[in-house]
């Protein structure tokens, strides 16, 4: 069964600047703590990443999983779902910008469901740690 997190946040930058951060998704780990390494397999007739492979740390250990991102819905939403995964049967998942008052509004929604069951703490702080990346882009656009 997979384990879902959504996070809301109103960000004081523009759409465009929030959007120019979430696809630049070879600089994600310079701002998003848990990403280690990202490579681009495939870019899109635009030339943003497509196929991205990630190593992230995750329950003590290092993990690698590939997402195929969706620009279906570009500027406001990028989606991206699970390719390959070493310990990930599914990850799907969603920025969604708005523009609120003198910003953006950034609803964070993912689904992940893991080959192996987890313990409830182990949960609880892998969830902390995925909402964590919304505020982070906060921070990073905000700057």
């Amino acid at each position: 069964m997979a384990e879902t997190a959504t996070e809301t946040i109103t960000i004081a930058a523009s759409p465009e600047r929030v959007w120019e951060i979430a696809v630049d998704i070879e600089n994600y780990p310079t701002w998003a703590r848990d990403i280690k390494d990202v490579t681009v397999h495939a870019t899109d007739d635009q030339g943003r990443p497509s196929e991205v492979e990630f190593r992230a740390s995750a329950l003590g250990r290092s993990t690698h999983y590939t997402l195929k991102y969706d620009y279906t819905n570009a500027p406001g939403e990028l989606g991206w779902k699970l390719l390959r995964g070493d310990i990930q049967r599914s990850i799907d998942g969603a920025f969604k910008f708005s523009p609120s008052g003198n910003g953006t509004e950034v609803q964070y929604d993912l689904a992940i469901d893991l080959v192996v069951p987890l313990p409830g703490f182990v949960k609880r702080r892998a969830e902390v740690r995925i909402l964590n990346t919304v505020r982070e882009l906060k921070v990073r656009a905000e700057a």
